[in-house]
């Protein structure tokens, strides 16, 4: 997965964010990343934005280099904290567990997640997942 050097250098306590967006299908190999998202709890949300006060770009997201931080993930996942607490580990990193990703992009109107929507289930039939 791209930019995973630029997201360790953050040091982010593990518990507390994980990866969403194109990350866990980038880190599945099923497409490039250009950029990684994250979302975070609201006590590293209040951290970040006092540390980060300079990068951020609307209420809920903090941008720094490739990364994107969020505070949520609305209009489709009010609660942040359970996508994080669910989180599956892979290369020592937190992602937001594929069937999340699943429900976000088919409610999601952009065809980039209509197209990884259909990347993600040829991959799911050929992993019986």
């Amino acid at each position: 997965m791209k930019f995973e050097e630029e997201l360790k250098k953050l040091n982010l306590p593990l518990g507390q964010y994980a990866i969403f967006g194109s990350g866990p299908l980038a880190i599945r190999g099923l497409r490039e990343n250009n950029d990684i998202d994250i979302i975070v709890t609201d006590k590293l949300w209040q951290n970040l934005t006092k540390k980060y006060k300079k990068f951020i770009v609307e209420s809920n997201h903090i941008r720094i280099g490739h990364i994107s931080i969020f505070h949520n993930w609305l209009p489709w996942f009010p609660d942040a904290s359970s996508l994080i607490k669910e989180a599956e580990i892979i290369n020592n990193l937190p992602f937001v567990k594929l069937k999340h990703v699943k429900q976000w992009k088919e409610k999601s109107p952009k065809q980039k997640d209509k197209d990884d929507l259909t990347l993600l289930k040829q991959w799911q039939a050929g992993n019986k997942q």
